[in-house]
């Protein structure tokens, strides 16, 4: 437990405060049922309608890039890290400056960047458009503007950041058809956001689901996402997770 929290002090005032926050009020969750509450993620996961445009599946020699936006990183990169087809998920920052792309200031909501992640994936495997089906529908809630769950800030928005105009057109049109067919109770608030660089985060905060699942904050918030996953896209599940830090020297 103090090795735990000692990891802990690497992480911003916000984060801390909530992970510490999880820590006390855990073993009351359940009882109060404020545990299944807060499950927002295993609860409004859904199988929602795959995209009607969407890229063909194709023989490709190299693989394919995009950046995604969903609240904390810690469960979106752990989401797509068990998606069948997909080499690579990195957190990271996008929207904003080379200069700010560090978490501290990033946390403080000033800086333009989204907490982000790069995903690398292989378009003989699974397509654009699949990868964004799984990010609707289970990586976060995109109706929710500048937050996700109990985070809040402009740091946390619904964002994509396509590498081409191909994906933007693609996202654009599922957008439209999701909001016309009105699968969510609300209209979806992601932005696109096009022609922005993406800077790796810190190495603490890389594969951290994997490496810190029994954290209050990945139980209540993200751990119901893999979960999501494995029910809703069976066919996309991978067991185990792509990692970031794997084979790294320590």
């Amino acid at each position: 437990m103090i090795r735990a929290l000692s990891s802990l002090l690497h992480l911003s005032n916000t984060r801390s405060f909530h992970i510490a926050l999880g820590l006390t009020l855990l073993l009351l969750a359940i009882g109060a049922g404020w545990f299944t509450a807060s499950h927002s993620s295993a609860t409004e996961a859904r199988l929602i309608p795959a995209p009607a445009l969407d890229e063909p599946m194709r023989q490709a020699a190299e693989s394919e890039v995009t950046v995604l936006a969903g609240g904390c990183f810690w469960g979106v990169q752990g989401v797509f890290q068990h998606v069948v087809g997909v080499t690579s998920a990195v957190s990271g920052y996008a929207g904003g400056d080379r200069a700010t792309a560090e978490y501290e200031t990033v946390s403080t909501g000033s800086t333009g960047h989204a907490e982000s992640v790069k995903i690398t994936f292989d378009p003989n495997k699974i397509s654009y458009g699949q990868i964004l089906q799984i990010y609707f529908s289970v990586a976060h809630d995109p109706t929710q503007l500048n937050r996700q769950g109990p985070d809040y800030g402009p740091q946390y928005r619904s964002a994509i950041f396509p590498a081409s105009d191909e994906q933007a057109r693609i996202a654009k049109a599922y957008i439209a058809q999701l909001n016309q067919v009105h699968v969510f109770n609300a209209p979806i608030v992601t932005r696109i956001e096009p022609g922005r660089s993406f800077y790796p985060a810190e190495d603490y905060h890389q594969d951290f689901l994997t490496r810190n699942a029994g954290y209050p904050y990945i139980v209540i918030n993200d751990l119901p996402k893999i979960e999501a996953l494995k029910k809703l896209f069976s066919d996309r599940y991978q067991t185990d997770p792509v990692l970031v830090l794997a084979g790294r020297t320590k």
